[in-house]
């Protein structure tokens, strides 16, 4: 479980900065774009601790 949700934000980091690099965009310009992957992340990562806790 703990590996789905570390995974989760690791994989979505790298395609978001593979797709600034090969579009020639720098860090800086996608920096919004990693806030919303962080986000989404911590949401995914919330309901499957709720899920957890409800379900054991």
């Amino acid at each position: 479980m703990l590996k789905i949700i570390v995974l989760i934000p690791l994989v979505l980091s790298l395609l978001w900065f593979g797709y600034l690099k090969s579009n020639g965009y720098t860090l800086g310009q996608g920096k919004q774009g990693f806030t919303y992957i962080l986000v989404v992340s911590l949401v995914i990562a919330g309901f499957y601790t709720l899920m957890l806790y409800l379900t054991h």
